[in-house]
């Protein structure tokens, strides 16, 4: 498999750096120069989300539900990439010529009769569980091919598949337990659109679980990017402070898509500001510690319905200005 960022990587002009570099220098364009995340930055290049996933391969193949296996897959017959199938040049060398390859892999045996997505896999209450994404996903009832050739990702030499590595999907659950690790906690919440699970679910589904931690998944709607015009007048009508204004789009938009997980038209947007900049300027001189406690049981419930109460959204406001917020925000 060949991500954007594999490409990108290729065809980057100047001197060339490494490919963890290269990826971490990506993730941090992500954040406003200066603000980089709390939780700092943690890929797949990391030495300590390899460690982990190959501790989660040796325990699948112990378990069964892992296997190496000789497999025939298609190949590039110039460069010997993985092609996959489907008629389209090759993502590494852009050859057309394929050729069967047989070769030893690493695999997900089939779980036959269990779906690939759960109801226990997604962080949400049960009245807004996304039944329709279940059904799309599947049965666990085939065979994935899990390792791939790659520029980079999780080395699966010690295993004794020189050359290749950890399939991408099933390397991000990785990097998501590993932070989780690192900060001791049983859940992991990672944040996903619907179609980003549809395509993670079943490659990840052996990776979503270890040692008593726990993987589940925030379904989120797409944001638009860039700037709104439709916004500047209301910006100027509320005398919004460039506070205020990266406010709205650094921390309650994300926040907004994990409640609406349909897409956030550019045509919402001055409602939506409207809404957040009146719960702004209701946010209460002393924080109430019962609302507060609330919304910290929702959150770890994957309820969402407090942001868009004014007055919770308010109290939440109130309490990030004065850092007692931490365990309340869910974005």
């Amino acid at each position: 498999m060949t991500l954007a960022g594999d490409l990108r990587h290729r065809g980057a002009g100047g001197p060339k750096v490494s490919r963890r570099r290269f990826e971490a220098d990506l993730v941090a364009g992500k954040y406003p120069p200066g603000r980089p995340p709390p939780g700092g930055v943690l890929t797949d290049t990391d030495a300590e989300v390899a460690r982990l996933a190959l501790e989660m391969v040796e325990a699948g193949l112990r378990a069964g539900s892992l296997a190496i296996s000789r497999e025939t897959v298609p190949a590039c017959r110039a460069c010997g990439h993985l092609t996959g199938t489907g008629d389209h040049p090759c993502r590494a060398c852009g050859s057309t010529g394929t050729r069967a390859r047989t070769g030893l892999h690493l695999v997900a045996e089939p779980a036959y009769g269990r779906p690939a997505l759960d109801r226990p896999d997604i962080h949400a209450d049960r009245h807004r569980q996304p039944d329709h994404l279940r059904r799309t996903v599947g049965d666990a009832d085939r065979r994935l091919l899990l390792s791939r050739t790659r520029d980079h990702g999780i080395d699966l030499g010690p295993l004794g598949l020189d050359g290749l590595v950890l399939d991408p999907r099933a390397g991000l659950h990785a990097t998501v337990l590993a932070a989780a690790r690192r900060y001791r906690a049983d859940t992991a919440v990672m944040t996903v659109t619907e179609n980003a699970a549809r395509h993670i679910a079943a490659h990840g589904r052996p990776f979503r679980e270890h040692e008593g931690t726990r993987l589940r998944y925030a379904l989120h709607g797409r944001l638009p990017y860039g700037p709104s015009a439709g916004l500047k007048p209301l910006y100027e009508a509320y005398r919004a402070t460039p506070g205020a204004k990266d406010g709205f789009h650094e921390w309650f938009l994300p926040l907004f898509s994990l409640r609406v997980k349909s897409a956030t038209r550019p045509e919402q947007l001055p409602a939506l500001f409207k809404y957040y900049m009146r719960a702004r300027l209701a946010r209460p001189a002393t924080v109430d510690a019962a609302v507060l406690e609330s919304v910290r049981r929702s959150v770890r419930a994957g309820r969402t319905g407090w942001i868009t109460d004014r007055r919770t959204l308010a109290t939440v406001m109130a309490a990030r200005a004065t850092g007692r917020c931490r365990g309340a925000e869910a974005g």
